[in-house]
């Protein structure tokens, strides 16, 4: 008894030094925790350089951030937390004021001198100035760790999680060692029952025994025996109840502060939601103030040809309630590398045997080639080039008004930042009404371009077509703010002209997870174009980014010319406030893998500050050597014009230290210019002509057609309450069927099996013998289906 007392006095961890199976129950302690987990405010006289407890990524601290060239830098309070560097003017403005945001996830940062860093992140950049360069790093480390986090925390994401946007490390830290304690409670409590029940049935057998005794010698050691059990079994008892004190506390004390730290997050969150939504009611009050007023349609009439170029943007600027926060940009950034200088053609023809290399004959060269390149009557070249073709059929020139719905944008999206656009579940009030197949065959709108090419005997000749091609696909876009319908899988859209205009397209969803589309057109022209593209999308809280992924392949028939080129990035603007706009933006490189021409496009992202036109879009045709022959210019809503370049030199070196080329041209010569708005168009999703009559009803297409899609149809018709509820069965059906065909995948894998999965029904996926990748290609069928009307194999879908 005296060595159980002493094991009483010693606690749980004398217990523990007799049965080596109990775990210390006391020496659990608490991590320290930072009191403030971003740090204590830092980068300018307010206090000290920042600082951050170790692994977070939750940074504070003053800097100088550039404004305009009125105001140069003005010193800001940066907030850097989960991926995110935002800005304010104050500290106290973080609780309801946030004065921008950048993503450093797909950031670029870079350093200028000793104090300035530069974060780009497409159209937009921060340009910023630290007190000295130590505390420049100490920023620089931050932002690179914060952006390597970001990163990995963005491939991490689950492809179908319906979760909030990841906590922040800095709460993830906070969070990691009271419950890492509170687990090892749990596991003592665990072990404590185990020695209960051990010591428990030793109890039972010691008085079992007790009760058997018959000889009074052996009634002593016995009883012994028994006390030493159930003393034993009393410190086992004492340990588990101090276990569970111990656990109480501190679940009760962490839960207070877990309630206080969640309810300051709602409250914040509440905050922001009636923020903004503030901002929201205001700005439709301004806009309709704005359309009532008297006097504004004569006061738009004296409005300069310069406040015209710059509307777009004034209205961007709308949304911001801080003149001096617009960001500017220098607009020597995004300088051409080379500068054009029209050539005077008496001169040339004087001199023609003084001319670059470069060029690909004499200038005067250029009238011959008028044939072919002068493209504005339109009518005389589908008469030269489509004698055997059967006139135009009549089709329809409108559809019905889109209907004046007001719904609040923020409340759809407020829960979908950072998420992938094709897994919101939206209403079709976003939408316009056609499908993302039919949006595709909509690049054909200026085939003529192609068919024009085929006539070119010169590969950098036929080069300026196809670019204007690429660039004419983007026309429709500068209004189309709205969103087409994600296509079903195994929907289909075909458009056939084949009499009329000598070409026929097939569309079809091949991939619903990724959202991929195949496309293949066959013109009797002389040309074959097929391409497969995913759309990837991510809603960034201010823009909504749209990156088509894939390669478009184009082939001349006669030539055997094969060019491959990728689309450029779109961004739509204001997306909770303030008037939608879209901006392209990147480059474009298209390249003939027989002649090796190639063509680099660039598409400058619009600037305020920039005294270029908006929308502009540059580019030079070079052959497989390198030489350059033709400059394309223009922008990509209005027209492209191609100048043949007669001389070349070196310039003057730039800021950037990089030397400018001069090409010395002919006058430029119109490729393409966009076909006029049909009247009305505001009220018809500013539809083109073509776009007007993609949707039309036609017989004897495939049951999968977009053109009998139910809620696409019901929307056309201004039935939207119905196209909303149309929309959610259809889509409530295709998850069914897909969670039918992972079920089956389940099954053949159980059973050893293999399961091929969904298999295009005209497409089949094939390895590109020039680009290598795997691409899934028409592989024939669906127009001899539709001669003899047998849809037997198309399935279900709507």
């Amino acid at each position: 008894m005296g060595k159980a007392a002493a094991l009483c006095g010693g606690g749980t961890r004398g217990l523990v030094s007799l049965l080596s199976a109990v775990p210390c129950l006391a020496c659990h302690e608490l991590p320290a925790m930072s009191a403030e987990p971003g740090g204590r405010g830092g980068g300018g006289p307010a206090g000290g350089p920042p600082a951050a407890p170790p692994g977070s990524d939750t940074y504070k601290g003053w800097l100088f951030k550039w404004t305009n060239y009125l105001k140069g830098y003005q010193r800001r309070w940066f907030v850097l937390s989960n991926g995110l560097l935002s800005y304010y003017r104050t500290q106290a403005e973080m609780a309801h004021t946030c004065r921008g945001t950048i993503n450093l996830s797909t950031a670029h940062i870079d350093t200028e001198d000793s104090c300035n860093i530069v974060l780009s992140n497409g159209g937009r950049t921060y340009h910023l100035k630290a007190n000295s360069e130590v505390e420049r790093q100490r920023w620089v480390t931050a932002l690179e760790l914060a952006k390597a986090k970001a990163i990995r925390m963005r491939n991490n994401q689950s492809d179908d999680s319906g979760d909030e946007e990841p906590a922040s490390q800095s709460d993830k830290s906070e969070l990691h060692g009271p419950l890492k304690t509170l687990s090892s409670k749990l596991e003592d409590l665990s072990t404590c029952n185990e020695l209960i029940a051990k010591h428990g049935a030793a109890l039972q057998r010691s008085l079992s025994e007790l009760e058997n005794l018959r000889l009074p010698a052996d009634s002593g050691e016995k009883i012994k025996a028994v006390n030493e059990r159930a003393t034993l079994f009393r410190i086992t008892s004492n340990a588990m109840i101090n276990a569970c004190r111990d656990f109480l506390d501190l679940a009760e004390s962490h839960s207070r502060k877990w309630q206080r730290l969640l309810q300051h997050e709602r409250e914040q969150r509440i905050r922001l939601e009636e923020t903004i939504e503030q901002l929201a009611k205001q700005h439709n009050s301004l806009e309709r103030a704005c359309r009532g007023a008297p006097g504004l349609a004569s006061g738009s009439a004296s409005i300069s040809s310069t406040a015209k170029a710059g509307s777009v943007q004034s209205a961007k600027g709308e949304a911001s309630d801080e003149d001096e926060e617009t960001e500017y940009f220098d607009a020597m950034e995004d300088a051409p590398a080379f500068i054009t200088v029209t050539a005077d053609p008496k001169h040339h023809r004087r001199s023609g045997s003084n001319l670059s290399g470069a060029s690909e004959g004499h200038p005067e060269d250029w009238n011959l080639e008028d044939s072919v390149f002068e493209s504005s009557n339109q009518s005389s070249y589908n008469e030269s080039m489509g004698k055997d073709l059967l006139p135009r059929k009549r089709r329809r020139t409108r559809i019905p008004d889109k209907p004046n719905y007001s719904l609040n944008l923020w409340s759809i999206m407020k829960n979908c930042i950072g998420k992938e656009l094709s897994k919101i579940p939206m209403p079709v009030n976003f939408n316009e009404p056609l499908s993302m197949l039919q949006r595709l065959t909509e690049d054909l709108e200026y085939h003529e371009l192609l068919d024009k090419a085929v006539k070119c005997e010169s590969s950098t000749e036929q080069m300026c077509f196809v670019a204007a091609f690429s660039v004419s696909s983007y026309s429709t876009t500068v209004h189309r703010t709205a969103k087409p319908f994600n296509p079903l899988l195994g929907e289909t859209y075909e458009l056939d002209r084949l009499e009329e205009l000598g070409f026929r397209s097939l569309c079809e969803q091949v991939s619903h997870h990724p959202p991929a589309a195949a496309h293949h057109v066959y013109s009797r022209r002389g040309w074959t174009l097929w391409q497969e593209i995913t759309i990837a999308s991510k809603f960034r809280g201010k823009y909504l980014s749209i990156m088509p992924l894939g390669a478009i392949h184009l082939e001349f028939h006669s030539s055997g010319n094969h060019y491959v080129w990728r689309k450029v990035t779109s961004t739509v603007h204001n997306i909770i406030v303030g008037k939608l706009w879209i901006d392209q933006s990147g480059e474009i490189e298209i390249v003939n893998h027989k002649s090796k021409d190639k063509c680099q496009l660039k598409f400058t992202p619009y600037s305020y500050f920039s005294r270029d036109v908006p929308r502009k879009v540059t580019g030079v045709v070079s052959d497989a050597d390198g030489k350059a022959h033709y400059v394309m210019s223009g922008t990509w809503d209005e027209k492209m014009e191609c100048s043949k370049i007669v001389h070349s030199s070196h310039g003057s070196t730039s800021t950037e230290g990089k030397q400018k080329t001069v090409y010395q041209t002919l006058s430029p010569k119109v490729l393409w210019r966009k076909y006029p708005l049909p009247e009305n168009a505001e009220n018809m999703y500013f539809f083109s002509e073509l776009a007007l009559t993609l949707n039309e009803p036609e017989e004897r297409v495939a049951p999968t057609d977009s053109r009998l899609r139910p809620d696409q149809r019901l929307m056309e018709s201004g039935r939207w309450d119905e196209a909303n509820v149309e929309k959610q069965r259809l889509e409530e059906k295709q998850r069914a069927v897909r969670r039918r065909r992972e079920a089956e995948a389940v099954e053949a894998l159980e059973e050893g099996k293999d399961y091929e999965g969904y298999i295009p029904l005209w497409f089949e996926r094939k390895v590109d013998a020039v680009t290598g990748e795997l691409i899934c290609v028409y592989k024939g069928g669906y127009w001899e289906a539709k001669d003899k009307q047998d849809w037997s194999a198309c399935p279900d879908i709507f």
